[in-house]
């Protein structure tokens, strides 16, 4: 049977140190039937030299520059609010694939994570599918996870999260004037000032997997879907970030069908470790 093809986009923003790690995890997935689509955000070091360089030895991989103008990409506390989500988006809209992912160029993810997502949204006829992650280290750097092995031993149900607990949190996080057209006429700061908070954002609890590396049909994106600038997300952060966040919970509210595999087949490159799921180091193979 023909794979469908898959289409992944990877964002960048001088990630000169960490690109090519990104890539090649996309590269070496065992899911191959790939279009790998890379936008430059305006990168000003090396990182699209790097990326060009590979890609003149794999045809999937294709290098944009983003046309959108992502504006401004810190806030006046220093946050990246603008966290690729131009670019995501732009990726989105020329992807040819009848399944859509992402990868960070700061992050990597194990060998079989997009061939995981695939085989369990076709099981489940699922239109969104998120994992876990756990951190980069080199013990996991090249590797994949026995899932069939885990699935055996402890069955799927132990790991997987069903649209009926998923899709309540998309309602409960979406507050009374946040459902309203006008909400993104409001400032940020207005609508996280303490007082009104609830009334835009609701209860604020976190989402079921990582937002950063999901894997969706591409009617989501067909039907309007998509990552947002920060005024017009409907599920942020305090920091203005959450771009994924605001993307997932979207998808979730609006189809009700996103499942979660509580694996950590994303690799998150962050200083601490995932306190919510285990590594499962001894079910990583080559």
């Amino acid at each position: 049977m023909t794979q469908p093809l898959i289409s992944v986009v990877i964002p960048f923003w001088n990630e000169e140190k960490r690109i090519a790690r990104a890539i090649k995890c996309i590269q070496d997935q065992t899911y191959t039937n790939l279009e790998i689509i890379i936008v430059d955000d305006g990168a000003t070091d090396t990182s699209r030299s790097i990326a060009e360089e590979i890609a003149k030895n794999d045809p999937r991989i294709t290098v944009l520059s983003c046309p959108i103008n992502s504006g401004a990409r810190k806030n006046w506390r220093g946050y990246d609010i603008n966290s690729g989500c131009v670019a995501r988006a732009y990726g989105f809209s020329i992807a040819k694939g009848e399944w859509i992912t992402t990868q960070d160029a700061d992050d990597s993810s194990l060998l079989n994570r997009i061939e995981v997502q695939y085989n369990l949204a076709l099981r489940h006829n699922a239109t969104m599918v998120c994992v876990e992650w756990q951190q980069p280290l080199e013990k996991v750097a090249g590797k994949k996870l026995n899932v069939d092995l885990l699935f055996r031993e402890k069955g799927e149900d132990a790991f997987l999260v069903r649209p009926d607990v998923i899709t309540p949190l998309s309602n409960e996080n979406l507050g009374l004037l946040m459902r309203l057209p006008f909400h993104r006429f409001i400032p940020f700061p207005f609508k996280w000032f303490p007082y009104t908070r609830t009334l835009f954002y609701g209860k604020q609890t976190m989402f079921i997997g990582a937002d950063n590396s999901m894997l969706f049909h591409r009617k989501v994106i067909e039907q309007g879907v998509n990552f947002r600038r920060r005024n017009e997300r409907q599920w942020g952060v305090p920091s203005g970030r959450g771009s994924g966040r605001d993307f997932v919970m979207n998808v979730t509210y609006t189809f009700k069908n996103t499942w979660t595999l509580r694996l950590p087949l994303y690799l998150w490159d962050v200083r601490t470790p995932n306190p919510t799921t285990p590594t499962y180091e001894n079910y990583l193979i080559t």
